[in-house]
């Protein structure tokens, strides 16, 4: 089998862990050690081909393509944005897309990647939430996407930071999410730091707990100051209230000895006041955290606004006066719909570009924070 887009087989390559695959090879009545052969074939040496798996018998390698299957989601679009972002939109089969970004920064380069398509979440200011869960993405479709990302790069770059932040919920998903977390970091294979990969939740309380486990970094979804604020804002407060959510993001802390990082999206009059600065600080002050402000980027039938560039800035002095740690972070991808809560399925007439000329923020290589660190 010699094309990425080969018909399927049985089972999808990209869809096992190592332990699965030597499991796998071992129930076709071959030697584990395979497994670890063919991780650094595919993933290291990028040879989806096995007549040029030269390591491999003759044998084993005729019998490959009755056991695996080498098929990546395809890529329908890929659009660059102004400031050097890279959106793709992904086939995931039965007419259902998805959408991953790549995000340049000094020194990283930040893969945001889906979990599924659509979202159950229904938070009011995200594109995605629009959109009703239509599927879960596999294991397979979600590491499809970091292959596929990486083949678009040219020269020396590759892919240095994996956010789970794309279209989904990712801890609605945790099966697959953490599958795909395991292929991407398997030494033998693509060798991804766990350091590096960064799950974000809406707030699935009972889940959070994998995230710690896997030993991988934490962002909440946080957008809102207080109980009444989030439950209009983002539903599922109504199910697991800021008092339970605070208490889970200081377990993982305690189990990791990391810190949380606070996604913290200012809508127009509803969340950027200077005294809902002064709220959060105070709600978040027992959990080692930095919060990142996130300026809200517009989609089409939205309720809510982006704030001015001065409010943003206020707002961001405030917490820094109050000695929080925060990060005003810069809009990348904004002008292809590519940004923070912007990502969706193709639908008829989806729009692709948009006018970001009347903000300084979107358009600027970027805000320091607090500690004098680049915000993502």
């Amino acid at each position: 089998m010699s094309s990425l887009d080969a018909a399927p087989a049985a089972v999808s390559f990209f869809s096992l862990d190592l332990e699965d695959l030597k499991a796998h090879i071992r129930n076709q009545g071959k030697e584990s050690f395979r497994a670890q052969q063919l991780f650094k074939w595919v993933y290291e040496k990028k040879v989806y081909d096995p007549e040029q798996m030269s390591n491999l018998s003759k044998d084993f390698r005729t019998l490959l393509p009755k056991f695996f299957h080498f098929e990546l989601p395809k890529v329908l679009k890929h659009l660059k944005s102004v400031d050097g972002t890279q959106k793709l939109l992904f086939d995931v089969g039965d007419g259902l897309t998805v959408e991953a970004v790549l995000i340049p920064s000094d020194g990283r380069l930040t893969l945001c990647i889906s979990s599924e398509v659509g979202c159950n979440m229904a938070c009011k200011f995200c594109y995605t939430g629009k959109q009703k869960l239509k599927r879960r993405l596999r294991a397979d479709e979600i590491v499809g996407q970091f292959l596929r990302s990486q083949a678009v790069l040219t020269g020396d770059q590759r892919i240095t930071n994996i956010v789970f932040m794309g279209m989904g919920e990712p801890l609605d998903n945790s099966d697959n999410v953490f599958k795909a977390i395991e292929i991407l970091h398997a030494p033998w294979g693509i060798n991804f730091s766990r350091r590096k990969i960064t799950v974000s939740t809406s707030g699935l309380v009972p889940e959070m707990p994998k995230i710690t486990a896997a030993k991988v970094r934490l962002a909440v979804s946080l957008n809102a100051p207080n109980d009444e604020i989030r439950d209009q804002v983002m539903p599922i407060n109504k199910k697991y209230p800021l008092k339970d959510l605070l208490k889970a993001c200081v377990d993982h802390c305690r189990g990791t000895k990391d810190k949380v990082t606070f996604e913290y999206v200012l809508l127009k009059g509803v969340t950027d006041s200077l005294e809902h600065a002064r709220e959060v600080v105070n709600l978040v002050r027992h959990v080692p955290c930095k919060i990142n402000i996130i300026p809200f980027n517009e989609h089409p039938g939205s309720d809510y606004q982006r704030p001015s560039d001065e409010q943003v800035e206020k707002f961001h002095a405030e917490l820094m006066r109050l000695g929080a740690h925060v990060l005003l972070r810069r809009t990348m991808g904004r002008d292809i719909f590519a940004a923070c809560g912007q990502l969706t399925s193709e639908f008829e007439k989806k729009p692709e570009t948009m006018d970001i000329s009347n903000s300084r923020i979107g358009g600027r290589v970027g805000k320091r924070s607090s500690s004098g660190q680049l915000s993502l």
